[in-house]
């Protein structure tokens, strides 16, 4: 039941405009950019529908009316339907799976006559939805698996059904949920063990072929076996409280390590790798058998990190040199610095990386970029907006983008924060969540700083579906947060 509590306020005034002035200044930001990476010289008529700009503003144009009919709606109704709108999508995204039409080789797109609409876009918020609604069930507890597996299910669904459609990109933006996962109580280790295999690869997979000074080691497999060990050591350390067993593993792994390497250097040459490996299999018998001994729980999941880390790096490995497609370890490998391919995988970077450095400190003005208007980058009204702001806006603007993307995310920062409900809280979390990882990957993408995955910058990449579908899940959030003053007993 809800009731209104005294003086309640008009839906006008308790709407955070703040929040929507940010918003409307990124969307006319963003028009500037797509008219500057379409225009071409000559062109007399950028308000042309036949033009990209012309037809921009109309997905502007449209997305301002979505936003201002979600607000029209109650908050209520997206609590009470979520789980239905979750599941309407995941009919819609199993259904583009067999589309016959195919878009640059991705089957993500569903084609209506003159509309193509991409699931995948709206598929985010829908996700939120149901994971606020889940999130915010009685007795919730983020720690117990059962909560904790149906919550995973609800990310991993979409995301199998998107990489069905040969859309890995927009798969990997599910992972931002895992951001939210830590505000609401998700133990700080989880984030670790991401960051742990994101090291384990690049390291691994960057220095796999190369030797450890004069001995028969890679030193990719030598550092990451080395590590493993020590973050195993340092999880015991501070997870278990017995902090003696932990130097226990930090010195015996230091000093077994150093005088194999000695005797590998100074007497006989062999592969390093193999005593790291038998050290590996004593650190998780340990482990394990400390579990049983003092019945500390946390000691079997050390061992399950440790084990969990060698499968990982391993799988790793395997999955870049044999299950992914030519294409896609290219990109890795240019990324790593292990290819430069200036006319291949990384020419798109290379590119826009000139573009940027062009603009220089003030930029080049409004269409008068060259290195756009000569189209040398492919995808520069998409995925490579960003450097059409570098090379005509310089970096004042550049920066001033960047300050108007960290504004609108510390003001869902303090929207979420002031929500009275779980349900609030959560959905405006995996909100913030989104628009952070999608603003990082594709500037860090464009710089060369990130791996090519093919993802929108919120409100400046060319389309409908992606500006239709970042309007619905930032206004869906802005009317919840306009509900707040409703008591509800």
């Amino acid at each position: 039941m809800v009731q209104r509590t005294d003086k309640q306020p008009s839906i006008l005034r308790s709407i955070d405009w703040m929040t929507i002035i940010i918003y409307l200044c990124l969307l006319g930001l963003g028009w500037m950019s797509v008219c500057g990476a379409s225009y071409t010289y000559g062109e007399t008529d950028i308000l042309s529908l036949d033009s990209r700009s012309g037809m921009q503003i109309v997905w502007i144009a449209t997305s301002i009316v979505l936003g201002f009919v979600i607000l029209l709606l109650d908050d209520r109704f997206y609590d009470t339907f979520a789980y239905v709108i979750f599941a309407v999508m995941l009919i819609l995204l199993f259904a583009t799976i067999f589309n016959p039409h195919t878009i640059k080789g991705s089957r993500s797109w569903l084609v209506l006559g003159p509309l193509r609409l991409q699931p995948a876009e709206f598929a985010k918020f829908a996700t939120a939805l149901a994971l606020a609604k889940f999130m915010s069930i009685y007795g919730y507890d983020i720690h117990k698996w059962k909560h904790f597996g149906v919550t995973l299910a609800i990310i991993l669904l979409p995301m199998l059904f998107i990489i069905l459609q040969r859309e890995t990109g927009s798969a990997l933006v599910y992972l931002a949920f895992f951001m939210m996962f830590y505000r609401e109580g998700m133990t700080g280790s989880v984030l670790f063990t991401g960051v742990a295999m994101v090291i384990y690869f690049v390291v691994g997979i960057r220095y796999a072929d190369t030797m450890l000074l004069y001995t028969p080691t890679s030193v990719g497999k030598f550092v990451v076996l080395f590590l493993i060990h020590i973050f195993s050591g340092a999880m015991v350390f501070i997870y278990c409280e017995s902090k003696r067993n932990a130097w226990y593993i930090l010195i015996a792994t230091i000093s077994i390590t150093v005088i194999f390497l000695l005797f590998s250097l100074y007497v006989i040459p062999f592969d390093i790798i193999y005593v790291q490996l038998v050290m590996t299999a004593i650190l998780i018998g340990y482990l394990l058998w400390q579990s049983i001994a003092t019945r500390v729980r946390n000691y079997l999941w050390i061992a399950l990190f440790t084990f969990g880390s060698v499968v990982f790096f391993n799988a790793a490995d395997y999955v870049l040199n044999n299950v992914m497609e030519p294409h896609q370890r290219v990109r890795i490998n240019v990324l790593l610095g292990l290819e430069e391919d200036l006319k291949g995988a990384g020419y798109n970077v290379h590119q826009s990386q000139i573009a940027i450095g062009s603009g220089g400190i003030w930029g080049k003005g409004f269409l008068n970029g060259t290195q756009t208007k000569l189209k040398y980058v492919p995808e520069q009204d998409t995925d490579f907006i960003f450097c059409t702001v570098g090379e005509e806006e310089g970096f004042i603007g550049s920066a001033g983008v960047l300050f108007l993307f960290w504004l609108l995310i510390m003001r869902l920062i303090r929207l979420a924060e002031r929500q009275p409900y779980r349900f609030g809280r959560v959905y405006g979390y995996s909100v913030l969540s989104i628009f952070l990882f999608h603003m990082f990957i594709n500037v860090g993408m464009v710089l060369g700083l990130t791996p090519v995955i093919g993802i929108p910058l919120p409100f400046f990449s060319y389309g409908g579906s992606s500006l239709w579908g970042f309007t619905i899940l930032l206004f869906i959030f802005l009317r919840i947060d306009a509900g707040r003053n409703l008591a509800r007993t």
